[in-house]
């Protein structure tokens, strides 16, 4: 059945370097922006760079542009819409009420050309920590600075600038930003009010889970700088105990991560999966698992960490970390110092508690958990329309 749109209103645009089938974070917030104010009968489209051999078919539209892979960053796209001339033609067609960029890059650069050349606002969220990105890509301190002040003129250009959790907030800051900040807090599309044990009991059958077997498990980017190595560096402490663990996603440490592991001689206990796109099969990874292993330091608002409390599987991470901050040891997580020894003897502590790490991931499910669904429509949605009222007076 076709929607009948609010009338009087051109397009909601949301704009990120990542969509599917790339699935982080960021392209979850986006296409759960997308879809829940698409069922508010809002007209929106998003906009990102094209993906090779991948057909969009979403319910909303999806307007593409030409990209190249980023060589360090598999299976990241560098996106370049400026030379992308059929792009451009169906692109200079649309209306926009206002647009929302989920990155800094190439869609926020096109964001911003469109908010100024169509007088609409310009919503900018900030997600990610750049600086550690570039300084890992170049070994230049002085371009690195460059860049980040790039990044921080961005944020300047837009009416409102968002962060996902309070704690990103000192991140911006210290790249100098001085702008007013909002928290927007992310959704999740796992939440549910139905009880969770058999859930659990139900995805550990599915995975082949032994009764005894103690299950963590790692969903992201398979990158040193979410601290992965120091996971395989605790599990080889304690290399005795009854455990399972499983690592979901790909990036550019994953061959190195498998002979740590090989080397550690916990091959028969650990298991790369490779990526999952299928939101059912990671629920399942979810669901099965007893602790979630999340150390980074490097991550802002990790929404893993929500979507494994959605299904009362509460996270291990580093005490004082941006991250840890939704987060209260002993209540809805587990908190360490940033050391494998820390890691493992917390884990070896929980595995003789279960009861305990039962308790706090029903917590988790009830405290960090909030709905897409509502996120978009009591929050998000209430925002775009006062920025829109605001901007026209």
């Amino acid at each position: 059945m076709e929607k009948t749109h609010h009338s009087g209103f051109n397009t909601f645009g949301l704009f990120n370097e990542s969509y599917p089938p790339i699935m982080d974070g960021v392209a979850l917030a986006v296409s759960n922006y997308a879809y829940w104010l698409h069922e508010k009968n809002y007209p929106v489209c998003v906009v990102a760079p094209n993906a090779p051999d991948y057909e969009d078919d979403e319910v909303y539209p999806v307007f593409r542009y030409t990209s190249v892979p980023v060589p360090t960053r598999k299976p990241y796209r560098l996106g370049l819409p400026d030379i992308d001339f059929s792009f451009q033609k169906k692109f200079e067609e649309i209306k926009f009420e206002l647009v929302h960029a989920h990155s800094p890059f190439s869609a926020g650069k096109l964001a911003v050309r469109v908010a100024k050349e169509q007088k609409v606002p310009l919503i900018a969220t900030f997600h990610s920590k750049y600086r550690d990105d570039f300084e890992r890509a170049l070994h230049s301190r002085h371009v690195v600075d460059l860049m980040v002040k790039e990044i921080v003129s961005f944020y300047e250009k837009a009416d409102e600038v968002w962060v996902p959790q309070k704690a990103v907030e000192e991140t911006l800051r210290e790249y100098g930003y001085k702008g007013k900040i909002e928290v927007v807090d992310n959704g999740n599309d796992f939440a549910t009010d139905e009880d969770l044990a058999p859930v659990k009991q139900r995805a550990r059958e599915a995975l082949g889970v032994k009764g005894d077997e103690f299950v963590f498990l790692f969903v992201g980017q398979h990158i040193w700088e979410k601290n992965t190595r120091m996971i395989v560096e605790a599990l080889a402490l304690m290399k005795d105990e009854p455990f399972r663990m499983f690592f979901v996603g790909t990036g550019y440490a994953a061959d190195e991560l498998k002979t740590l592991v090989k080397e550690a001689g916990l091959s028969s206990k650990v298991t790369f999966t490779g990526i999952v796109t299928d939101r059912e099969r990671i629920k399942l990874y979810y669901a099965a698992s007893d602790l979630f292993l999340f150390p980074s330091l490097y991550d802002n608002a990790p929404l893993v960490v929500r979507e494994a409390g959605a299904l009362g599987t509460p996270s291990v991470m580093v005490a004082g970390s941006t991250a840890a901050e939704i987060l209260t040891d002993n209540l809805n997580g587990f908190l360490i110092e940033n050391s494998a020894k820390s890691l493992a003897e917390k884990l070896r502590g929980l595995i003789k508690n279960p009861d305990l790490v039962k308790e706090v991931g029903i917590n988790a499910s009830k405290t960090i958990a909030n709905s897409w669904k509502s996120i978009v429509e009591e929050e998000v949605l209430d925002r775009y329309l006062s920025i829109i009222r605001r901007k026209k007076t």
